[in-house]
């Protein structure tokens, strides 16, 4: 699953990652803040990572898909993704993308590209007949990015602050 022509691997995570993986996806989840207000970031977001990632490496694993891109022992990405049930539409089960971070200095050198198509790859072999990305509306370098690999528009979910 390496790809060194890059200069950088690309591996299933492991629990050794967590500490990496969670700053990581704190920092993903800080960027989204920036996109939404309603996406701000809770006090209990550390806490939460670091549930969310056991859950997915340890105790649902075979549900999740969770890939880590490595740079001389420095983890420099991450996709995590997750097998969901698609009741009332075909396929049945879907992969989604719900978390994926690139370190900014990382960025333009197809490790993204790679992350996704190597996420894909392995929720198609779990199951996912479809494979989706969740990520803020306002994100249009995401929405461009997905488009690129040939993603498209599928449900849309509108909020308001109450």
């Amino acid at each position: 699953m390496a790809d060194e022509s890059k200069g950088f691997r690309i591996r299933a995570a492991t629990r050794g990652d967590m500490e990496q993986i969670v700053k990581l996806i704190l920092r993903l989840k800080k960027l989204n803040e920036e996109f939404d207000p309603l996406l701000k970031v809770s006090e209990e977001a550390s806490e939460d990572a670091e549930k969310t990632c056991r859950e997915a490496l340890e105790t649902r694993k075979e549900s999740y898909v969770v890939l880590v891109a490595e740079d001389k022992g420095r983890i420099i990405g991450v996709i995590m993704a997750e097998l969901r049930r698609r009741p009332f539409y075909e396929p049945r089960v879907s992969g989604v993308i719900t978390d994926f971070y690139v370190m900014p200095e990382h960025r333009r050198k197809k490790l993204g590209e790679n992350l996704v198509r190597k996420a894909s790859e392995e929720l198609k072999k779990k199951g996912a007949g479809v494979i989706m990305a969740e990520f803020p509306f306002q994100n249009k370098i995401a929405s461009s990015f997905y488009q690129k690999l040939g993603f498209r528009a599928v449900v849309g979910i509108f909020g308001k602050e109450e």
